[in-house]
């Protein structure tokens, strides 16, 4: 009899590694910025650092899975432990000595990120190991929870600190990281792959999830329909609220409004997943998901009010988490062992990708044809969306591999689809969010969750 979650110590302890990690990232990224534009007085500067880290994330992305393919997984993610606790020291330090150069800053970001698209996929792969598949949904579930948690606390308690020493939020981020560290430096179960990947740089291994995901008929739509499309029309979506509920920026209440009740959604919709087993019913969760987002955008066309227009959006989120926890928990069940790290990147991937550029097509549209008529085309984009979900044979079929297309597995591992071994001594857990990763966000700001993100 598997262990349960409650009792399974290894899953505890990646629990609470995730918690202290995210929430020294969550004060950390708050706090970032306002260093900057204390300091310097310049915006551009400011906000040059989020954009580093999220250039960084998306170029390392690839090549993270490749090596979590490669390497002993918990190994692996030790290393990246340590090298986020070094970078996050000496950021400290400096803040510490009143004195943070801007180039100091972007490298510390640029390593966290570069080092956090590593550390993702390696803990996807341990966490494979130390849950098993009948347990999943419930372990992603608590996973997600948590993290939505600390998100609407974290920026919070990060604010307080700066507003009493600058160099507080860093401090807190450093000992989050540490405390981490010994989490994961804790675990027992081991984690790696039966057929190695091969080398890091080679297109064939970069391309490798891609590969597989694209000749899975199921996991290619609902990636390209509800990772990709949702993702972006829901960030457009999003911001056009938050500029009109804000009145063009002459009260950030409204707006506020309605993106605390985005993140309070995410939560609740981690916390309702264990009772819904949504592993088991993704296709119709996010069929509603898609449906229920086309009426949020064709109200919010006509609603003046934003406590209205903020439970619209909650329960978009609510529902896009749900699904996504349900989707996600099917991903690592049917991925095979050796390439988790690989499909998890790129299934990540294509969910972040086209995220920056949602606010984007929602501030052109608003610019270009008023509140109503950027609301009504968005509502279309996502009426697509929810037409090829609702109708398209893959996704009837569900998580099924083609035979005649899927990938081969390498001798040794099992296919797609059938249930996962579990190893002897152990029971068989960002940003992705995406739904929100396993791995505790390290010093690059984390994207916000949207509805598809993975």
């Amino acid at each position: 009899m598997a262990t349960s979650l409650r009792s399974n110590r290894d899953f505890r302890l990646l629990w609470m590694s995730g918690f202290f990690a995210v929430l020294g990232s969550q004060m950390g990224a708050l706090a970032l910025p306002l260093l900057i534009l204390k300091e310097t007085g310049s915006a551009v500067q400011a906000g040059l650092v989020g954009t580093v880290s999220v250039g960084a994330v998306l170029i390392t992305m690839l090549p993270g899975g490749v090596m979590a393919d490669r390497v002993e997984r918990r190994r692996l993610m030790r290393l990246c432990d340590v090298g986020s606790l070094a970078a996050v020291t000496a950021l400290t330090i400096a803040v510490w000595n009143g004195s943070a150069p801007m180039a100091l800053v972007l490298l510390v970001a640029t390593a966290g990120a570069v080092l956090n698209s590593v550390y993702a996929p390696a803990a996807f792969g341990l966490m494979r190991a130390v849950v098993p598949p009948d347990q999943m949904g419930t372990a992603t579930a608590r996973l997600q929870a948590r993290t939505s948690t600390v998100r609407l606390v974290g920026p919070l308690v990060g604010g307080a600190l700066f507003g009493v020493h600058q160099a507080l939020p860093f401090t807190a981020q450093f000992l989050g990281l540490l405390l981490s560290t010994v989490c994961v430096a804790l675990v027992r179960t081991r984690s790696e792959a039966r057929t190695k990947a091969g080398s890091v740089f080679s297109r064939r291994e970069l391309t490798a999830g891609l590969t597989f995901l694209w000749q899975l008929p199921y996991l290619r739509t609902v990636l390209l329909v509800f990772g990709l499309g949702m993702n972006f029309a829901f960030g457009a979506l999003t911001f056009t609220a938050l500029a009109v509920f804000s009145e063009g920026g002459r009260s950030g209440l409204g707006g506020g409004f309605v993106i605390t009740c985005v993140s309070a959604g995410a939560l609740v919709g981690a916390l309702l997943a264990p009772r819904l087993a949504p592993d088991r019913h993704v296709r119709t969760l996010i069929v509603i998901t898609c449906w229920s987002c086309v009426g949020t955008a064709a109200a919010l066309a006509w609603l003046s009010s934003p406590l209205l227009a903020g439970l619209l959006c909650a329960l978009c989120m609510c529902l896009s988490t749900i699904a996504s926890i349900g989707f996600l928990s099917t991903l690592l069940v049917v991925t095979p062992e050796d390439r988790i790290g690989r499909v998890q990147s790129a299934a990540s991937f294509l969910s972040s990708v086209v995220q920056p550029f949602g606010p984007l097509a929602g501030g052109a549209l608003l610019t270009a044809l008023g509140s109503r008529a950027a609301f009504g085309v968005t509502g279309c984009v996502l009426a697509v969306s929810a037409a090829v979900v609702t109708f398209a044979p893959s996704v009837r079929a569900g998580a099924v591999p083609d035979p005649a297309g899927a990938v081969p597995a390498p001798a040794g591992t099992r296919t797609p689809g059938e249930p996962a071994p579990e190893p002897a001594g152990a029971a068989r857990t960002h940003q992705g969010t995406a739904v929100e990763d396993p791995a505790p966000a390290r010093p690059a700001p984390d994207p916000a969750g949207r509805p598809g993100a993975l």
